[in-house]
């Protein structure tokens, strides 16, 4: 019999709705003893860790969780599921997936409905995940996401729908698996990368998205001593408007990195476009074109090599693999 840690940390899935029809946590998650789903086939264990709304997870909280997991790991617990808010799930997970050594299953789960709602997702994704976490093929396959019987990686995973119980999505390359019959079928591999084990998280670390007629003045807002990165989300395969580019070389001036992406839902940023604000001429600037990831994600990672201590080459490398 396998041994799974859940460590649940609030959100939707944890709340109910009260009289009013307002969705508000519980003092208790009402999921938290559901050993009943698991019909004798794998031990539970419970940590409570936090009881917070996905709004309100830093990455520091993040950082506490993935230390709690490496407690696990030690412990020999052989999977770890944790429910999470969805409003911030793909940023936690992929945190998770960059600190965290490639070995046991680490799934990450949430709900659309509350607990009392009718149609509430939680309680099956939660056993779903479980489920996954306990599959011997979900061994090596990275920080899994698991709603509404798809497997998603991290890394590329992202909330499409603000209430849609099929809101998790994988642009470009859809979800690598499914659940069926109580097991995680797999049908895609994901290529791994190195891990940053941190034991710290910087701040400072900002993310700005472009728009038709910007100019430079949210970027001279954030050039300031304590900034120490910044992810902005380009027109198109990674473009800006020109009345931005003093402000951006400014920036680059300052030795604060630089990521591009693109805010397009799919695709990925490249260096393409030779005009005036153009992918190439921004490269050529200084900044770091990272492909395959939306602003979160590549901020989080932007944040996580800067609080390993990357800078210069070795900061661009980490941040601009398309496939780290």
């Amino acid at each position: 019999m396998k041994t799974i840690l859940a460590i649940h940390t609030g959100g939707t899935i944890s709340m109910s709705q009260n009289d009013k029809g307002e969705v508000v946590p519980n003092d208790e998650n009402p999921i938290a003893d559901s050993q009943v789903i698991l019909q004798g086939q794998i031990k539970l264990i419970t940590d409570e860790m936090f009881n917070l709304p996905s709004p309100h997870v830093t990455p520091m909280v993040m950082l506490k969780i993935k230390q709690r997991i490496m407690k696990a790991i030690d412990d020999g617990i052989d999977g770890v599921v944790i429910t999470h808010g969805t409003d911030t799930l793909e940023e936690t997970a992929y945190f998770l997936d960059l600190t965290l050594p490639n070995t046991i299953p680490v799934v990450v789960t949430g709900a659309m409905r509350s607990s009392n709602e009718i149609g509430s997702d939680g309680l099956y994704n939660f056993r779903n995940a479980i489920m996954v976490a306990a599959t011997d093929e979900s061994y090596g396959k990275g920080v899994l996401v698991v709603m509404n019987d798809e497997i998603h990686t991290a890394r590329y995973v992202t909330k499409t729908h603000t209430t849609n119980v099929a809101t998790f999505r994988t642009p470009t390359f859809g979800p690598i698996g499914i659940v069926t019959q109580n097991k995680a079928k797999y049908f895609q591999e994901l290529i791994q990368t190195e891990v940053a084990d941190i034991n710290k998280v910087v701040s400072g670390v900002f993310l700005i998205k472009a728009y038709a007629g910007m100019d430079g003045e949210l970027f001279d807002a954030i050039n300031k001593p304590e900034t120490k990165g910044l992810v902005i989300e380009g027109l198109g395969a990674g473009n800006l408007p020109p009345q931005t580019l003093p402000a951006v070389k400014r920036l680059i001036d300052n030795k604060i990195p630089i990521v591009l992406v693109s805010r397009c839902y799919n695709g990925v940023a490249q260096d393409i476009y030779d005009y005036e604000g153009g992918g190439i001429q921004l490269k050529k600037m200084g900044t770091i074109l990272c492909q395959g990831l939306n602003g979160q994600k590549a901020r989080i990672k932007l944040l996580v090599g800067i609080s390993d201590g990357l800078q210069g080459q070795k900061l661009a490398e980490f941040v601009s693999n398309a496939i780290s």
